[in-house]
């Protein structure tokens, strides 16, 4: 047999009330309150294992923080190698050299479908006034590949990088 509780007294005062159930309405609720789940928990278990069956974010695949942070490091490298693209590292302090890495990183997991927050400023911003130009931004992208290809990285998430990163050249380059 199985006791429910239920209703309430007048004035709000809570009044518990006892009900037994006959064998034979047990029954037939238990056959309810199954149907019920199993048509309540249908669409969450199709939803769940079609999650399951996503593709990895670009964050996962190009191998998560670390691999970012590593890519972050050696393409700074180059821009401050660089005799052209130098101008725009050279001469930061230390400080200014980390926090350009962590937003570096932060913007690329983020953009990637990482966890992290990117906190920096809009790229129109951070980079108006550097008089960036088109041979710069080209200069820079082949920096990005050829770190990309040092890391080994495949094909079709190079594309998916180098897709995220050109959606930006039009707050970046400011001279043709």
């Amino acid at each position: 047999m199985r006791i429910f509780e239920s209703g309430f007294r007048a004035r709000a005062k809570c009044e518990l009330k006892f009900v037994i159930l006959k064998p034979e309405l047990e029954f037939v609720n238990m056959k309810k309150l199954s149907l019920i789940l199993v048509f309540l928990l249908l669409p969450a278990a199709a939803a769940f294992s079609q999650s399951a069956k996503k593709e990895a974010t670009l964050y996962q695949r190009l191998g998560g923080y670390d691999a970012l942070a590593a890519v972050s490091d050696d393409f700074i490298g180059r821009l401050a190698a660089s005799k052209n693209l130098g101008r725009f590292v050279v001469g930061l302090s230390d400080d200014s050299k980390k926090k350009l890495r962590q937003h570096l990183v932060d913007f690329l997991c983020s953009a990637t479908g990482g966890p992290c927050l990117y906190l920096g400023r809009d790229m129109k911003t951070v980079h108006t006034g550097l008089g960036i130009t088109e041979a710069d931004w080209k200069e820079s992208v082949d920096a990005l590949v050829a770190t990309l290809d040092k890391f080994k990285v495949p094909e079709k998430e190079k594309g998916e990088v180098l897709a995220a990163v050109s959606g930006l050249k039009k707050d970046i380059v400011e001279k043709p």
